[in-house]
């Protein structure tokens, strides 16, 4: 992570916002939290795996599969996360975004217009799903911010 950009890393090591790492499938999310020494029973929550601590990164590993959840959560309890994962740089944002569930986004708004309806402006769908790759894939990071409502 962070080769070729180094926010990523300065994000990564900073000590005060969680950050969520979702790497490519079928590696684990790498999760960072401040310290608390709670941090481990709160991680699991009711799910049946176990967080796993790697101490090479200093943070926790947790399944794929409960991304979601674990934005959800953390957000709910530290009211912002960094999340960097997979983003595609010349991919175009689409109506299958702006309706979307969840926190997943791999369009170039990086989660900007995710889940927000339709945006508005001079957008013009051609299909649900449009979307272009022309470029590699490559790392990158938002910042998610808890609503007021939230």
């Amino acid at each position: 992570m962070g080769q070729k950009d180094p926010t990523l890393r300065i994000i990564w090591k900073q000590a005060r916002i969680p950050v969520v790492y979702r790497q490519a499938r079928p590696k684990p999310i790498l999760v960072r939290l401040p310290f608390s020494p709670d941090n481990y029973s709160w991680l699991r929550g009711n799910h049946h795996h176990r967080p796993k601590w790697d101490r090479q990164h200093k943070c926790w590993e947790t399944p794929a599969a409960w991304f979601d959840d674990l934005i959800r959560r953390v957000l709910n309890r530290y009211r912002q996360v960094y999340v960097i994962q997979v983003h595609r740089e010349q991919q175009k944002c689409a109506p299958a975004c702006w309706n979307a569930k969840g926190f997943h986004c791999e369009c170039s708004c990086m989660g900007v217009r995710h889940g927000t309806g339709d945006p508005g402006g001079n957008w013009h769908a051609v299909s649900e799903n449009f979307a272009f790759q022309w470029g590699p894939r490559q790392y990158a990071c938002r910042l998610i911010v808890a609503r007021g409502d939230d």
